[in-house]
């Protein structure tokens, strides 16, 4: 990772009408996991949060590009994703990205929320997704990412 990460951490503020438009990163190597999280959060996950767009990878080189790129609000990682999982590529963030967007890891199960806290995660939700659970999580994020500015 290179030192423009500072540009991947720069909060957003939020808009006139009080509203959140965020940019969501979303890293599985499941297509159908990547389905599953768009549908739950929607275009709105609450009232006073907008998805603006959804920058989807597949690879973990992927979100390191996109990282490196900026412009990233909010990011969901795939702790079930291979052949590196969603909670060491948040850890790697976490420890590498100065002032990193805030991370929703999406854990196997709810026995794995000390994985989540291991790998800094901001919060996690386990699988199976409950569509109420990840629309919730990345509204949140985007509350606090703003709050953070």
């Amino acid at each position: 990772m290179t030192d423009s990460h500072a540009a991947a951490g720069t909060p957003t503020t939020p808009a006139a009408d009080g509203v959140h438009r965020v940019h969501v990163l979303l890293y599985s190597d499941d297509i159908t996991t990547r389905d599953a999280v768009r549908a739950a959060a929607g275009r709105r996950p609450a009232r006073d949060v907008e998805v603006v767009s959804w920058h989807e990878c597949a690879t973990a080189e992927a979100v390191i590009e996109a990282m490196d790129a900026g412009g990233i609000d909010v990011v969901v990682l795939d702790g079930e994703a291979t052949p590196m999982g969603g909670l060491g590529l948040c850890r790697q963030l976490k420890n590498e990205i100065f002032r990193c967007p805030p991370v929703l890891v999406l854990t196997g199960r709810p026995q794995d929320a000390w994985l989540a806290g291991w790998s800094l995660a901001d919060d996690a939700v386990p699988h199976p997704l409950d569509p109420i659970a990840v629309a919730e999580g990345i509204a949140r994020l985007a509350r606090e990412r703003v709050a953070v500015g």
